[in-house]
């Protein structure tokens, strides 16, 4: 995903992109393609690159154990400075390139961003309510019988006993 810079005018211009997941060595939960939309402005002395990237993702629901799939979507801003030296500056979105450099390689940007946008709390849907903690039945897709029984772990027996006894004062 090169973009060539040399002999650009200031101005601005788009560029698209479009190929396989495997492209960008991504995880095995991407899957298809990849699209990433770059708008890129050209100044005398520096270029300021925005990216948007769409990822298709095979998830698991962190609560209900579901599969689903997701479009991860991320965004980014890059700066790029024609100069020489970088005068300390340490910004992770700023990038020094020689005044004679002939492209800006964005792969690795685009890949970077991709990972940092996936949830780390996957979620088939918002009110996703899990799983019964005592008989494991999906409760999306109805309650179970295991509630009603309302079954007490033994562990917590004493404190219940005193529950018990301090309403009853």
């Amino acid at each position: 995903m090169k973009i060539k810079i040399s002999n650009l005018a200031d101005s601005e211009y788009d560029f698209e992109f479009e190929d396989d997941v495997q492209k960008l060595e991504l995880d095995e939960i991407y899957f298809g393609k990849f699209k990433t939309k770059v708008l890129l402005t050209k100044f005398q002395d520096q270029i300021i690159l925005q990216s948007k990237t769409e990822i298709n993702a095979h998830l698991n629901c962190d609560r209900c154990a579901k599969e689903f799939d997701q479009v991860i979507a991320s965004e980014y801003k890059m700066v790029y400075l024609l100069r020489n030296n970088d005068s300390g500056n340490e910004s992770p979105n700023v990038t020094y390139l020689p005044r004679d450099a002939d492209f800006i390689n964005i792969r690795n940007d685009v890949r970077d961003f991709a990972i940092l946008v996936t949830p780390m709390k996957k979620l088939c849907k918002d009110d996703c309510k899990g799983l019964c903690i005592n008989c494991g039945k999906n409760l999306n897709e109805g309650t179970c019988n295991c509630r009603e029984k309302k079954q007490i772990d033994i562990r917590w027996q004493p404190l219940m006993e005193l529950k018990n006894k301090l309403k009853s004062n």
